[in-house]
């Protein structure tokens, strides 16, 4: 090819990009170069583009390829509108969507099993399930495939019970329909009849493990996660990047250190951390959270490729962790780096702050964060920037802070001041949030506690007793053996680094 003209051989040509766009890994860019250099791309080549592009982490190039083959007339065929249609699933693009379905049928393919199939795979999943149901009915029933398809639409739109019940007439199971029923089972939180499928299965493959783990590890039963895996392993089944994360997540959640380096170990062994940013980013998140902070940051050195997550796990850690000087320098690099932080950088930022007790660099991140980089403060930045004040000791200004927040504040906010209160011995302030917190949650005993022992503080026992009674009034029990100042202090950094929606945005991404 180098000799006699990059398009003088042509089967080479469709060798080429096969290969780049469906076999090597993440090479899917390289492919959308090559092709870009072929004067008369055949349509094998525009399909092969349009397939590897859908299955890749762009699926709208996929929809700009067919555009462009439209418009040099270039006439589809059976195989093109299959991978056309899965882009536009994973897009949610129903307008698009429909779109194609209306060349299908204009070049007469609605009848060919394949293409038919993945019409009923979109309109189940994301475009009209009366349509999909339509087109089943006329002649998907006799394809496990579309029985597949349609009950996978059912489940994946939270219409479970229905999905049950075509899942139920299927004359023939694939695996694919046990796998969508056990997940579907799994994310609503019924792992009892998730479980009981499980054990009926006749095959299971990783994905089926993983639904499991995944669905044990978010209803909290991470014990049970842990022993999936160890049943998994015993049965011969490789794990996954999924099943890797979903796991790290249990440990994250769990405090399970002893069970995360296990993981940690398993990973390395596979060779997984040097090419999966996902992973790294779990390890950092894990390791961080457990309170491993140099094994944390171990990692975060040791990745060759970083995002904002990678940046915003390891400056979260340190912060958490009382490390706010190596918090706010790490902030400083990632600038240096040009990589371009969010709002979840930001809270990190400011709780380092606030732990250092660094007021005037907290204030100037506030407004670096807004003026900057054009990020509206949410209402964790607003509760940062009010545990800062208030641990400073400034609780007029945090007052005022609050009273001037463009968004309504939340009970943690209040709480959070009334912690402030308590600490500083500050009555008055202390039983303006106090009225405003039992406002918004009249049961909840710490709230009560803290007002209390402001008024001890200060020998104002008459207060202490009304206190009490108003709690004995409005049946409100005192939790035994508990500290309010840390439950304070906890509750606050659980709300700032809740780390469950993570877990679903990195499966969502693979």
């Amino acid at each position: 090819m180098i000799v006699n003209g990059f398009n003088s051989n042509r089967a080479a040509l469709r060798e080429l990009i096969f290969t780049s766009a469906m076999v090597i890994v993440r090479s899917i860019d390289y492919a959308h170069k090559v092709f870009e250099q072929i004067t008369e791309p055949d349509l094998f080549m525009w399909n092969t583009m349009i397939r590897g592009s859908a299955q890749s982490y762009n699926p709208l190039k996929a929809v700009l390829l067919y555009t462009q083959m439209d418009i040099k007339s270039v006439r589809p065929d059976c195989y093109t509108f299959p991978f056309l249609l899965k882009a536009c699933s994973k897009l949610g693009w129903v307008r698009m969507g429909c779109e194609v379905h209306g060349k299908v049928v204009k070049f007469g393919y609605e009848s060919d099993t394949f293409v038919r199939n993945t019409l009923i795979y979109f309109h189940a999943n994301c475009g009209e399930l009366k349509v999909a149901r339509m087109l089943f009915e006329g002649s998907g029933k006799c394809d496990v495939v579309a029985w597949s398809a349609l009950t996978a639409g059912y489940a994946r739109r939270g219409e479970l019970e229905m999905a049950r019940s075509l899942f139920d007439e299927m004359p023939e199971k694939d695996l694919v329909s046990w796998n969508v029923m056990i997940t579907g089972y799994a994310k609503r939180g019924e792992m009892e009849s998730a479980r009981k499928l499980f054990d009926e299965v006749p095959l299971r493959d990783v994905v089926t493990w993983n639904a499991m783990i995944a669905g044990y590890v978010d209803c909290g039963s991470y014990e049970q996660a842990f022993k999936i895996y160890e049943e998994m392993l015993c049965a011969g089944e490789r794990p996954d990047e999924v099943t890797m994360l979903c796991l790290l997540s249990a440990c994250t959640d769990s405090g399970e250190l002893s069970v995360g380096k296990r993981i940690h170990h398993s990973i390395m062994e596979k060779g997984s951390t040097n090419s999966s940013l996902l992973l790294g980013n779990a390890l950092i998140d894990m390791y961080a959270k457990c309170g491993s902070i140099e094994t944390s940051l171990e990692v975060f050195r040791g990745m060759r490729e970083r995002d904002v997550s990678t940046w915003n796990s390891i400056i979260g850690g340190l912060a958490f962790h009382g490390h706010a000087n190596e918090s706010i320098n790490l902030f400083t690099e990632m600038q240096r780096e040009k990589m371009r932080p969010d709002d979840i950088t930001f809270v990190g930022v400011l709780v380092a702050c606030s732990h250092g007790g660094m007021v005037i660099e907290g204030r100037q991140y506030f407004d670096l964060m807004k003026n900057v980089y054009g990020i509206e403060p949410n209402i964790k930045h607003y509760g940062c920037m009010v545990d800062l004040l208030g641990r400073a000791g400034l609780l007029e200004e945090a007052f005022d802070f609050v009273d001037g927040m463009e968004i309504q504040p939340n009970p943690i906010i209040w709480r959070t001041l009334l912690g402030a209160c308590r600490n500083q011995g500050n009555v008055t302030l202390g039983k303006r949030s106090n009225e405003q917190l039992l406002a918004m949650r009249p049961d909840q005993s710490g709230d009560y506690v803290l007002l209390s022992n402001i008024y001890a503080s200060t020998g104002e026992w008459d207060s202490v007793e009304k206190v009490r009674k108003l709690m004995d009034d409005r049946g409100v029990m005192k939790e035994a053996g508990r500290s309010t100042v840390d439950s304070n202090n906890k509750e606050l950094m659980n709300f700032l680094f809740e780390s469950k929606p993570r877990l679903n945005s990195r499966v969502n991404m693979l």
